[in-house]
């Protein structure tokens, strides 16, 4: 049975989802943004155009602590936050958060010079940081692809001695313990994933979508189920029904971008327990998205979504333009206008709250950002101001936020290109890619919207324009930033 709006009334609950920081801890102000190295934004200041910002560049640059540290500042629930009096806390979202999701990637993108004890060091630092700005805030964390080293190395549990995983696991099991219950802490130090209550009848699960990784070279041994997480998860999914719980999954590589056996057995997963996964969240695209999953007899009715957040930090392997907003009027939709400046981003879901019968089914989400261009020219010492780039279901015209609105949605985009170019728009956090989306590649992204598992051309049959599913692919794959 779909979900049912909350009735008049009901408690709703807002839950902070961060994905993606990438911490640079050699960002230096004022260094070159632009490099031959595939991460800029370090190094001796330099004099004149082309230099980084204080609180971050558009370009291959990750960002300086204070950024990160100066958005955790500014959140309702924020230790030392002060509230404007208005209600409205700065535009940065009216009132606290529940919970707190946060997808992985701590790290930055150095990935050829970092050790185990720079990895130690970021996750520490930025959990240190998480818990002295959030104060009590119950933070649930997921594994990100940046956190080991080399990255994307996550070998199976069985792998024992020097080359296991059991550095990391250990980290995180003790910087995250005034978070997490006993029992996920033992199953975080065994193989990175756990499950635990968010509230009376909203349990999370945190899956390490590192086992299902195409960059992981451990899972050339077994790419099915390698850490036995699959089966484990269908072990709280029933567990789950049985009880009368809601789940929600969060992890950081979204189900389509992994290997496909594993993905399409997931898939499989989702169709069984549609009635109790209420929720999925994911990051690593660093992009403003989503994939839907159908029923497994028809492919046509969506039974769950994966909504993928953009990243925090600015890196995004894109041409840097002049700021964007878009223009979506008919005669230009196909050129949108330069005006919104580079941002870096967070994303606030709405959720049904805790009462009898809640669906705990998200009912919307707002996408805020920083103003890079606006936050680097103001005086020194001045902070910097997050605001919203939109709200879902106001700028898509949403009923709910439910999997069949966002099923519409794809349609709809598919004969209403302002509509669409609005999407790309935001998919980009306000700062979209000076070449504009053409046919090819509107019919490529449409595609992964509909795709909640990987590499199944039937489930982009439907859509208009037609394009060979190669194609597709190959498109896809030009995209993938991390």
């Amino acid at each position: 049975r779909p979900p049912a709006p909350p009735p008049p009334g009901a408690p709703t609950a807002r839950i902070l989802f961060l994905t993606d920081l990438h911490w640079d801890r050699q960002y230096t102000p004022g260094s070159a943004a632009a490099c031959p190295d595939p991460l800029c934004c370090r190094g001796d200041p330099r004099q004149g155009p082309g230099a980084a910002g204080f609180w971050g560049s558009y370009s291959k640059c990750d960002l300086p602590l204070h950024t990160i540290d100066a958005l955790l500042a500014q959140l309702p629930n924020a230790t030392g936050h002060a509230s404007n009096g208005t209600g409205n806390d700065g535009g940065n979202g009216t009132g606290g958060f529940a919970a707190a999701y946060w997808t992985g990637d701590i790290p930055a993108h150095n990935v050829w010079q970092q050790s185990r004890g720079d990895q130690l060091r970021a996750l520490r630092t930025v959990t240190a940081l998480l818990r002295a700005r959030l104060g009590g805030l119950r933070v649930f964390p997921a594994v990100g692809n940046h956190e080991a080293t080399p990255v994307n190395a996550f070998p199976p549990p069985y792998v024992r001695g020097n080359r296991s995983a059991a550095w990391l696991y250990d980290a995180m099991a003790e910087a995250w313990q005034d978070w997490l219950p006993p029992a996920a802490l033992r199953t975080l130090r065994a193989a990175g994933f756990y499950t635990a209550q968010v509230w009376p009848g909203l349990r999370l699960v945190s899956l390490n979508m590192n086992f299902c990784s195409q960059a992981n070279f451990w899972l050339l041994i077994n790419a099915t189920d390698p850490a036995g997480q699959l089966q484990w998860l269908m072990g709280v999914l029933a567990d789950a029904e049985r009880d009368g719980e809601k789940v929600h999954i969060i992890g950081h590589i979204p189900p389509a971008h992994c290997l496909r056996s594993w993905s399409w057995n997931y898939y499989r997963i989702v169709n069984r327990f549609e009635g109790t996964i209420a929720a999925q969240f994911f990051g690593h695209t660093h992009l403003d998205e989503f994939e839907l999953f159908y029923d497994e007899e028809t492919l046509s009715r969506p039974v769950s979504i994966a909504f993928i957040a953009p990243s925090v930090t600015t890196y995004i392997n894109l041409n840097p333009g002049a700021p964007q907003t878009p223009d979506v009027s008919p005669q230009t939709a196909q050129s949108p206008r330069l005006t919104v400046p580079p941002a870096a981003g967070y994303r606030v879901y709405e959720v049904a709250g805790p009462y009898p019968g809640s669906s705990h089914a998200v009912l919307d989400h707002e996408t805020f950002i920083l103003n890079l261009t606006e936050a680097n020219a103001a005086p020194p010492g001045a902070a910097p101001r997050w605001r919203r780039l939109y709200s879902a279901r106001q700028a898509y015209g949403l009923p709910t936020a439910f999997p069949a609105d966002w099923d519409r949605l794809v349609r709809r985009m598919q004969d209403e290109e302002p509509l669409f170019q609005l999407f790309w728009f935001h998919l980009h956090k306000g700062h979209p890619p000076r070449e504009p989306c053409g046919a090819p590649c509107k019919a490529a992204l449409l595609c992964a919207l509909r795709s909640g598992r990987a590499a199944d051309p039937a489930l982009c049959r439907p859509l208009r324009p037609a394009l060979p599913f190669p194609h597709i692919l190959q498109l896809w794959h030009q995209r993938r930033l991390c």
